[in-house]
């Protein structure tokens, strides 16, 4: 792996570095996330719980488990993952996102280690964690392969990479694009593009030459009548998510 060759794309990370003060808004311009948040929360700590034997019961079931956050933002997954124990690395390429993510952190009560990195770079430090969480990250970076194999890298042997994206067909694009940043204008335009979206086949076959081994994948849904998110085995068509592990 060439784990000298950056995976951030520059025009990606201005993005959001351009509406970080918004993170933590439930109603700004990452409303979306908020929205789809307890959802992605459920899928990742029923993966983790399975694959680490963790009792989701127990008050921090993922106590002496170091995760990643890649992409971290404003911590929006990186805070409930160290309320449930994990000791936590949030990771951006967007520097105007950590301050906020830290000063959240710090009112939280919670210690979480934000940094300015990349995949690559953390990987290239020989850093290795059990879990990553790669959650609405893939479709952003310069190089997919590259950047997932620099995930495959931070973990340990028997670790798991939870990875999400959006589906890449004209129902995503109404979805996704059209939608959410025409008329719903929950994001800015130009957010998203929709010749990086991955369709899943696409995705298995980048995570296995990764030489990680996909587990399960399942989409979210959105419901416009109950304005809400859930899991569906079935509906992968707009935005969906994997479980891989590295083999011990």
């Amino acid at each position: 792996m060439q784990t000298h060759q950056s995976t951030i794309d520059p025009a990606e990370v201005a993005k959001f570095e351009a509406m970080a003060a918004e993170w933590w808004d439930p109603n700004g311009k990452f409303k979306p996330l908020h929205m789809l948040n307890p959802c992605r929360l459920d899928y990742i700590t029923t993966q983790i719980a399975a694959e680490f034997g963790r009792d989701l019961s127990d008050p921090k079931p993922f106590t002496g488990l170091r995760l990643l956050d890649i992409g971290c933002g404003g911590g929006l997954l990186s805070e409930p993952m160290a309320r449930l124990g994990a000791t936590v690395v949030g990771a951006d390429a967007a520097a105007g996102n950590l301050p906020v993510a830290r000063l959240h952190a710090e009112q939280s009560g919670l210690e979480i280690d934000y940094r300015h990195t990349a995949a690559e770079d953390l990987a290239e430090a020989g850093e290795q964690f059990d879990v990553v969480l790669n959650m609405e990250v893939v479709e952003h970076v310069a190089d997919p392969q590259n950047f997932l194999d620099a995930c495959q890298a931070l973990l340990k042997p028997g670790g798991l990479m939870i990875c999400s994206t959006i589906n890449r067909n004209p129902k995503s694009y109404v979805m996704a694009i059209f939608g959410a940043e025409v008329v719903m204008r929950w994001l800015p335009r130009g957010t998203h593009e929709w010749d990086k979206f991955i369709t899943p086949d696409e995705l298995y076959d980048l995570i296995s030459t990764a030489k990680l081994t996909p587990v399960d994948r399942k989409g979210f849904v959105f419901n416009p009548i109950l304005w809400s998110w859930s899991l569906s085995d079935r509906d992968l068509s707009v935005n969906y998510v994997t479980a891989s592990t590295k083999p011990l």
